[in-house]
């Protein structure tokens, strides 16, 4: 085997290595994420917050299944998606449609009965640090998918991609109402994650039938 060839293989070992723990970066923060957010979003009656945790709980089972696509990608850079991969899709899209109806039911019925949140500012703590740390997996992924030359993974990148569209979204309402104390800006921002669940659970059954999209990819 030529120089170069060993050279270019053990690249490319490199970095199917650093996308798979991107990968799991990506399970576990949002695993921590989604059970902080969504119990001090049940703690402060901020429905946003709620969201956005129960969002990151989605997140998780999304990741699994890329984790999984990255560690069969190692022994195989054409490799397709099995089974395994596709139910996990279509799970996430059903999760993503039922936290939606469920966003949207909660943000209506909330603005009806015209109930406030006590607080936000853990909403400005989380996204803040989410905000940094979706832009810091996003420029990796991308980077690890540029020099795989793997689509699968550049379409992960921009999925997280929504989420740091997300975090923007959960600080821009919940900081609107910590220092102006906007009355519904919650449920708004409620609805504006919704909104990118409903997204998300599109994109998520596309690529289940194989179209690897997600956000400006598809």
């Amino acid at each position: 085997m030529k120089t170069s060839t060993i050279k270019q293989e053990t690249e490319r070992s490199k970095w199917l290595q650093i996308a798979f723990w991107l990968s799991m970066i990506t399970i576990f923060y949002n695993m921590i994420e989604g059970i902080v957010s969504t119990y001090f979003g049940m703690q402060d009656e901020t429905l946003a917050l709620f969201g956005f945790g129960v969002d990151s709980f989605v997140e998780v089972i999304s990741g699994i299944g890329i984790a999984h696509m990255v560690y069969r990608l190692r022994s195989n850079p054409n490799v397709e998606k099995d089974r395994f991969e596709r139910q996990a899709l279509r799970i996430t899209g059903f999760s993503f449609y039922l936290l939606t109806v469920g966003i949207v039911a909660s943000s209506v019925l909330t603005i009806i009965a015209g109930g406030q949140p006590e607080t936000t500012r853990v909403g400005i703590i989380i996204s803040t640090i989410s905000i940094i740390t979706m832009y810091a997996l996003v420029h990796y992924k991308i980077k690890a998918g540029k020099k795989l030359n793997s689509p699968p993974i550049i379409s992960d990148a921009n999925c997280t991609k929504t989420c740091l569209y997300l975090s923007l979204l959960l600080l821009l309402s919940s900081g609107l109402y910590e220092l102006f104390q906007i009355p519904y800006i919650d449920a708004i921002g409620a609805l504006g994650i919704a909104y990118f669940a409903f997204k998300e659970g599109r994109e998520a059954f596309e690529k289940a039938k194989g179209k690897d999209c997600c956000g400006d990819t598809c």
